[in-house]
């Protein structure tokens, strides 16, 4: 049992094992808040376990007979766990929000997509050595689908997702499969109106399934709506914005530096919190920059900024910017 829990460990990517990492230390965290006693976290911790362990078993099972489209590794993960044996799991991983999307559907469009995240963002060597090789890999399995086989696309409202199911769309624009598109935005506003998650990503596979339970029986897209869809990823696929965010039900592009006043303005309030404000590690302020925005674009994008705020002198700088962790910031004339 041992040897084979860990082959399914290693056989996890590097961003679904964070997924399950973080889900556990939330968990702690509620722990020691008091959130529930711990009796409690170790019957959860047990139950967690038991899931891991028939999601392995599960893994060598076929054929599917559903095929869902996710964007983000750790929403592949959770929903992996989530779904029955004879459902697969097909994900990007990859951040549409942000960088360039002009033309991604031909080679040059991704060789500059790439180019453009290798330049500014802060991707481990691994990631940017496989980006485009991972990303064709994707995109043949969605092509691979056979047309018999209901899809089910993944979204929430943000523009990273909506450009995904748009761009999925577009792929998919001659099949004539069933597909689907489960909103978890939409889904909150029913199921817990009291909460608001940015992403799917946020969710764990206990709510993931719920959702899907509720909502797999719903119509498919109807061929105007699909046609419409992946019209706009027809029209997001001619711009040159390297950022985009979601506001008033749709996809806008914005300049590059649209959060930077946010930024400055979540670092000022840091340094009230202060009793002498003074360096802080870049990634305590990206963690309050990614609590307070409504938008996603990724911490790594915040960091980019962060960075760029460095250069420009509003920032000044303690350390060096190799990752978030390796330096700290405060507002040049701060003491």
């Amino acid at each position: 049992m041992i040897q084979e829990l860990k082959k399914f460990i290693e056989q996890l990517s590097e961003q679904e094992a964070k997924s399950l990492l973080l889900q556990h230390f939330l968990q702690i965290q509620l722990l020691e808040k008091k959130s529930y006693t711990e009796s409690e976290f170790t019957e959860n911790m047990k139950k967690k376990y038991q899931e891991l362990l028939q999601y392995s078993s599960k893994q060598k099972q076929q054929p599917y007979h559903t095929i869902h489209i996710v964007f983000g590794d750790s929403t592949a993960g959770s929903l992996k766990i989530a779904l029955p044996s004879d459902e697969k799991v097909i994900r990007f991983s990859d951040l549409f929000s942000i960088g360039p999307v002009n033309q991604l559907h031909t080679e040059e469009g991704l060789k500059q997509r790439k180019k453009w995240l290798f330049l500014h963002i802060n991707l481990d060597e691994e990631t940017t050595h496989t980006y485009i090789e991972e990303f064709i890999q994707t995109l043949s399995e969605i092509k691979a689908i056979p047309e018999h086989i209901p899809i089910y696309i993944w979204t929430a409202n943000n523009a990273h997702e909506q450009i995904g199911a748009r761009f999925v769309l577009q792929i998919l624009k001659e099949k004539k499969n069933d597909i689907r598109l489960l909103n978890i935005s939409t889904a909150f506003q029913h199921l817990w109106p009291n909460i608001i998650p940015v992403h799917t990503g946020e969710l764990g596979h206990d709510k993931l399934n719920r959702i899907y339970k509720t909502y797999k029986n719903e119509q498919p897209l109807t061929e105007q709506l699909r046609n419409k869809l992946a019209e706009e990823w027809g029209k997001l696929s001619k711009t040159t914005e390297v950022l985009r965010i979601w506001k008033d039900d749709q996809i806008k592009s914005v300049p590059e530096n649209y959060f930077d006043t946010f930024i400055i303005e979540q670092l000022r309030y840091l340094h009230n919190k202060q009793t002498k404000p003074d360096f802080m590690k870049s990634a305590r302020l990206i963690g309050e920059v990614l609590g307070s925005s409504e938008q996603y674009v990724g911490d790594a994008f915040f960091e980019y900024r962060v960075r760029e705020l460095i250069l420009q002198g509003i920032f000044e700088i303690e350390g060096v910017p190799k990752a978030m962790r390796f330096y700290s910031v405060k507002l040049k004339g701060v003491f």
